[in-house]
């Protein structure tokens, strides 16, 4: 017994097949221009993997270098034996020193960059924004804030402050501004209008509505984004001390230059062990802020 489709379910479904093939000669065009896209920008960028191939060897090479010789019999053994631990850590005060005026350039340079984002991040949002014209011209400075590189700053500094941590400061605080400046922004946007139509209806300033209506409903998102900041703060300070802007970046800059692969392995194994603590300590109160926050 054949079943028998009416001529509108046929339309229907003549349809439905004729929109199943044009997504997907959609699909199949958007596929072909995108590998063709990757395939332009590899070659721009001189991706060829006759290079890997090349490199890959050289930089595994370099690693193995960086294994540091020791031995189990003297694993243990003072700083002055080779094959311990206490040997291929032998400056490890000087290093722990730098370590934490590089913590310390990322606090500073975390702090002084929210405080200007917090002041940007109110005229940067859209919702609560004086005027039109506060509100584009603190979007621009913040976008060209945060689009010059940490490394970029800290190379201008350098140069006019000299060499130490002040430029180093001075360098994320500037980038830590414009990154900052659009999350707070977006979290003020976020933010109910119900307390701030009620400041405003009382006769409140917009300076006394941003602080008593939008501050208390956004500081906690504000705060977390702060702690996350500093987490990536205390890399971006490591990686700037190559041009000489303080911190262990400047000594694992000379001990690169001069190859002393022991030296480099140790920074590194520390700079990753800070980095690791401060990530975990960060976490963990940015978790116990959300939860008093939902208390």
């Amino acid at each position: 017994m054949s079943a028998t489709f009416s001529p509108a379910a046929l339309r229907g479904e003549a349809a439905f097949q004729a929109a199943r093939r044009a997504k997907r000669a959609r699909l199949l065009l958007g596929g072909a221009l995108f590998i063709i896209a990757l395939l332009a920008a590899a070659e721009v960028s001189e991706f060829y993997p006759s290079s890997l191939a090349a490199g890959l060897p050289r930089a595994g090479d370099y690693f193995a270098r960086l294994v540091p010789d020791l031995r189990w019999a003297s694993l243990f053994g003072g700083w002055e034996t080779e094959g311990s631990i206490a040997f291929w850590f032998y400056r490890l005060d000087k290093w722990a020193l730098l370590l934490v005026e590089t913590a310390n350039m990322a606090a500073l340079a975390t702090l002084a960059g929210g405080a200007v984002a917090l002041l940007l991040s109110f005229p940067a949002a859209r919702n609560v924004a004086p005027s039109s014209i506060a509100y584009q011209l603190s979007r621009r400075v913040l976008e060209a804030m945060r689009t010059v590189p940490e490394i970029v700053y800290a190379l201008i500094l350098v140069w006019a402050f000299g060499v130490g941590p002040l430029a180093g400061i001075l360098a994320i605080a500037a980038h830590t501004t414009g990154a900052l400046g659009k999350l707070f922004a977006e979290a003020v946007e976020n933010a109910e209008m119900g307390p701030w139509e009620g400041v405003r209806a009382a006769g409140g300033t917009w300076a006394q509505a941003c602080r008593f209506a939008m501050l208390p409903q956004v500081a906690p998102n504000m705060v977390s984004y702060l702690l996350l900041r500093f987490e990536i703060n205390v890399r971006g300070a490591s990686v700037i001390g190559f041009v000489g802007a303080g911190g262990i970046g400047q000594e694992l800059y000379l001990v690169i230059s001069q190859n002393y692969y022991e030296e480099i392995s140790a920074i590194i194994v520390l700079i990753v062990l800070v980095v690791a603590m401060i990530d975990l300590l960060s976490d963990a109160l940015r978790r116990r802020l959300r939860g008093e926050a939902r208390a």
